[in-house]
């Protein structure tokens, strides 16, 4: 299970106000980098999201530091990196939030689940998983382990 996630985005408190409202989570800001905020969501597990400027890195501290933050001027467009989350809201709901954001929103049939692909900013992926589809979901990564 994975209690975090770290993005990057060019409006942070714009993106979290918009996942929060997606994901019926809370935003508060992070008492480490006061630029990046939190969004926590319930369920039977939290997860927390977080949403940092773009061009924020995580480095390794020396010795025994823990993680220091930089900022890059070079920040990536794309990346490989997405993350997979179910969501209370629903398709339509999805849809009409990422059509006022501006934002790409596409319904996809990934071969054994659906997901609803969400690009941030367009630029990171987020595949969501509404009530009606999450199901698929975890049905199909059960029979990938049996």
């Amino acid at each position: 299970m994975i209690h975090s996630v770290s993005i990057t985005a060019k409006e942070p408190f714009r993106v979290a106000k918009v996942l929060a409202e997606i994901c019926q989570g809370e935003i508060s800001r992070c008492p480490v980098n006061l630029e990046c905020y939190y969004i926590r969501t319930g369920g039977s597990h939290y997860t927390t999201l977080r949403v940092y400027p773009l061009g924020t890195e995580l480095m390794p501290g020396g010795g025994q530091q823990e993680f220091v933050f930089i900022q890059s001027s070079f920040a990536r467009t794309f990346t490989a990196i997405h993350a997979t989350l179910s969501v209370p809201t629903s398709q339509a709901e999805i849809e009409q939030i990422a059509q006022r954001e501006g934002w790409r929103v596409l319904h996809c049939d990934r071969g054994d689940y659906e997901v609803i692909e969400l690009w941030v900013e367009n630029k990171l992926l987020l595949e969501l998983l509404p009530p009606a589809i999450a199901p698929q979901y975890t049905q199909s990564m059960q029979d990938l382990s049996s």
